[in-house]
């Protein structure tokens, strides 16, 4: 693959008086070598092209390049032109260690710099490897629906898709998101309350920046979504762990341990990381307390279009009317992560101060990118393609389950969950799951430790196990290696 480069947007000079032209165009071009500017493998412009940038005559222009060319600077490629030369090894100074001693020293960061740093979250894979979570399949029908919204949201480009716009998002596509959960998730919202984001954490983080003054108390599950965690961290937030059983979020020991507190953030419909569901007894309480102490519910409903069995799950907003709950949704589980698409519907007080958050922070959100998936949204794809995976989703699941049953049954206990994209292993006591995550992780399979993700309460020894982006002939094979790496933990 041929290196990008810059040489044709180089700011490079006309010759002045003095030292000889050649010598001139010469010391130009070593020196954006040198200053990386023009990167090796990179093409250079033409003699011809330079000389008539340069005002010089043709001439200089070979001269100097047939120079650099015998000092290793460049090399020609005969039909092709100039490059850099690939391997500059052997012409790049090397900064004396003299020289780096004597720079003067980098100013000390501020401890926020530091603590940030230490926040920071592990990067994705290229490829992705069972059993990573949040991993999605796009079906060739899904890919060729795509691939036509895209298209006619090309050939419909109006001036809007090319400059700025509303901060919240485009309105045709807020109408089309809020008429969605109306239907699907009974939230009670009008296109005005929803701000479109580039996904649910970008959303709990605009909820948590725009809502709580450092200091301020906040109910966080315990086991919790690490990234949330680390969002309400940033912003100085005071985190108070609140235990989860098999009915959800434990709203009476929140009661007891801090009854004051200003926000809940919580995943009532799939529990990250156990899966469980809030019940609902335990949503009205939690609804109840937050209007009693005036405190805001933050409602991350990441992966409800993936319920396999039961009736649907109303929202947490849908019960409470919509007065105390911001409900954060994501088409990036939806569709792919990728995509870097979500949604939140913030109260009416509050929705002016969300999109003017997100105008600070991000000006808007990529106009081509809503289109197309307004496009793909009104042609009656989206639905569909949600219908398909469920169906698929779920096989993968029950794939996954006979899989651990048959490899692992002596070292784990697993239920197949009614509704998400991954599942829970319990393992067996005196297993370390850190053990396990750490043998799977050699033998290229991903099975996150949960005890990890515990803070107060007593952790469990278990690994999350992602389904939704592996097809089912993928869990076999991918649980007999999660069960060689157990057997050597």
């Amino acid at each position: 693959m041929q290196q990008s480069s810059w040489a044709e947007i180089y700011p490079w000079r006309p010759p002045g008086a003095g030292e000889p032209v050649i010598r001139q165009v010469y010391d130009q071009v070593r020196q954006a070598i040198h200053a990386g500017a023009l990167a090796p493998g990179g093409k250079l412009p033409s003699s011809r092209g330079l000389a008539t940038h340069l005002g010089v005559a043709r001439a200089s222009v070979v001269a100097a390049y047939d120079l650099l060319q015998a000092e290793g600077y460049i090399e020609g490629r005969r039909g092709s032109g100039a490059y850099v030369a690939g391997d500059l090894s052997g012409v790049l100074e090397v900064r004396p260690p003299a020289a780096v001693a004597q720079a003067a020293p980098s100013p000390e960061p501020p401890a926020r710099v530091r603590e940030l740093a230490d926040l920071a979250l592990p990067a994705g894979g290229r490829e992705p490897q069972a059993f990573t979570n949040g991993r999605t399949l796009m079906d060739a029908r899904a890919l060729d629906a795509w691939s036509r919204a895209t298209r006619r949201a090309l050939r419909t480009l109006e001036p809007l898709h090319f400059g700025y716009t509303e901060a919240a998002g485009m309105p045709e596509l807020r109408a089309e998101i809020a008429a969605y959960l109306r239907a699907a998730r009974g939230v009670i919202c009008e296109p005005a309350q929803v701000v479109v984001t580039a996904g649910a954490q970008h959303a709990a983080d605009l909820a948590a920046r725009i809502l709580l003054e450092p200091g301020a108390p906040v109910w966080v599950e315990d086991p919790c979504y690490e990234p949330t965690w680390r969002a309400l961290t940033a912003v100085g937030a005071r985190l108070h762990p609140i235990p989860v059983d098999r009915s959800g979020l434990d709203v009476a020991a929140g009661l007891a341990i801090a009854p004051r507190a200003r926000m809940a953030f919580v995943t009532p419909s799939t529990q990250y990381p156990l899966g469980v569901t809030l019940s609902l007894a335990r949503r009205l309480e939690l609804i109840a307390w937050a209007r009693e102490a005036g405190a805001w519910i933050v409602e991350d409903d990441y992966a409800s279009e993936f319920r396999y069995s039961g009736p649907p799950l109303a929202s947490l907003q849908g019960l409470d009317g919509g007065e105390r709950v911001i409900y954060v949704g994501t088409f990036n589980k939806s569709l792919f992560p990728g995509l870097r698409l979500g949604y939140l519907v913030a109260p009416p007080p509050l929705a002016a101060a969300f999109a003017t958050a997100r105008a600070l922070a991000d000006r808007q959100p990529p106009t081509i990118t809503q289109a197309i998936v307004l496009e793909f949204m009104r042609s009656g794809e989206f639905a569909a393609h949600i219908r398909r995976r469920r169906l698929a989703y779920r096989a993968q699941r029950d794939a996954l389950v006979a899989a651990l049953r048959a490899r692992l049954g002596g070292t784990l206990a697993v239920e197949a969950p009614d509704q998400g994209m991954h599942l829970m292993a319990f393992l067996q006591p005196g297993i370390s799951d850190l053990a396990v995550q750490a043998a799977a992780a050699a033998r290229g399979i991903v099975a996150r430790a949960i005890s990890g993700f515990y803070h107060d309460a007593p952790p469990r020894s278990g690994l999350l196990l992602g389904f939704s982006g592996f097809p089912p002939e993928a869990m076999a094979p991918a649980a007999a290696r999660l069960a060689a790496a157990s057997g050597a933990a």
